[in-house]
């Protein structure tokens, strides 16, 4: 299958925390570069998840 985005994120979702992962790298990789970090569930936190997404 052919890669058709350079940069995506995926959140795992738990009662008290999520998780999002970055994976960003140009199509012709075959490695993007992984950045993981964790939030709480908080509107302040879920804010600065955003954020940090963004």
């Amino acid at each position: 299958m052919e890669a058709m985005i350079e940069t995506c994120c995926g959140i795992d979702v738990h009662p008290k925390s999520i998780v999002c992962c970055i994976l960003d790298g140009s199509l012709d990789s075959n490695k993007p570069k992984k950045i993981q970090k964790k939030f709480g569930t908080t509107t302040v936190a879920l804010h600065n998840a955003l954020d940090w997404m963004v």
